[in-house]
């Protein structure tokens, strides 16, 4: 019987492409994000070669009520409980902490923490029976080395990182893991937005933007989503059953401390 996974923002980027592997990899793909045409598009490319019948939940952070409900729900009509968690969601606006909103922090804990810990609260209890979890979650190289002119991101991601740790210690002994997956720059809608947000902020052009950030990288090149889900595939099979607690960077060599 194939594993059943729930990918969160798996319409698109990152998420997508973690779907994608983990359906390869025989896994039965339950997407969660907020757009229904492109879930539905989504669905539609995922490997089906073991047999899988992929499902999508349309489903918004910012009602945690609603989203515990419809994953419940979704796991009682798959007929099994979701034993790969990955945690996956877009980042909060760009700009310099001094200047942040109170509520900008708050929404931000909201869509990435809380989010988080309402999944696990849901699905801990199936991994517990089956003594196999595996929770990735895709948060970013900052909760290494903060990245400027991204305040509230380093802050929440690095809640998020240590939650993680805390998760992973309390759950290992139930043969669940917990770990990290940090990407780099990324070819995705985000990092488009991040360098248009600083081409209008200097007034400058976005190919300059870009060939800056890619000089900051050892690899003198960004990275492909395929690359990051890499690392989630592997951090959810089988292969990786002592690794919990950590964090893997993805990013060309780009964070300067180990």
């Amino acid at each position: 019987m194939s594993k059943s996974a729930l990918v969160c923002g798996g319409s698109k980027g990152i998420g997508y492409a973690s779907a994608v592997k983990l359906a390869e990899m025989g896994c039965t793909v339950t997407l969660l994000a907020r757009n229904e045409e492109d879930l539905k598009k989504a669905i539609a490319n995922l490997s089906c070669t073991n047999g899988q019948t992929h499902q999508y939940i349309v489903a918004d952070g910012n009602d945690l009520e609603s989203l515990e409900s419809k994953v419940r729900q979704k796991a009682k009509e798959i007929g099994k409980p979701f034993l790969i968690l990955v945690n996956n969601s877009g980042g909060p606006t760009a700009g310099p902490i001094s200047r942040a909103k109170i509520e900008e922090f708050e929404a931000a804990f909201r869509q990435h923490l809380l989010v988080n810990h309402t999944l696990v609260s849901v699905l801990k209890q199936g991994m517990m029976d089956h003594h196999f979890g595996r929770i990735i979650n895709i948060i970013s190289t900052s909760v290494k080395q903060p990245l400027p002119n991204l305040g509230v991101s380093n802050t929440i991601r690095a809640a998020v990182a240590n939650w993680s740790k805390t998760m992973a210690n309390e759950l290992a002994s139930f043969g669940i893991t917990v770990n990290n997956v940090l990407p780099g720059a990324t070819s995705t809608d985000r990092l488009n937005a991040i360098i248009e947000n600083k081409s209008n902020k200097l007034n400058i052009s976005k190919n300059t933007v870009e060939e800056e950030m890619i000089n900051e990288i050892p690899m003198k090149r960004f990275a492909q989503p395929e690359e990051v889900a890499a690392a989630v595939a592997f951090l959810a099979s089988d292969a990786a059953s002592y690794i919990t607690g950590i964090n893997i960077p993805v990013d060309g060599g780009r964070t300067a401390c180990l």
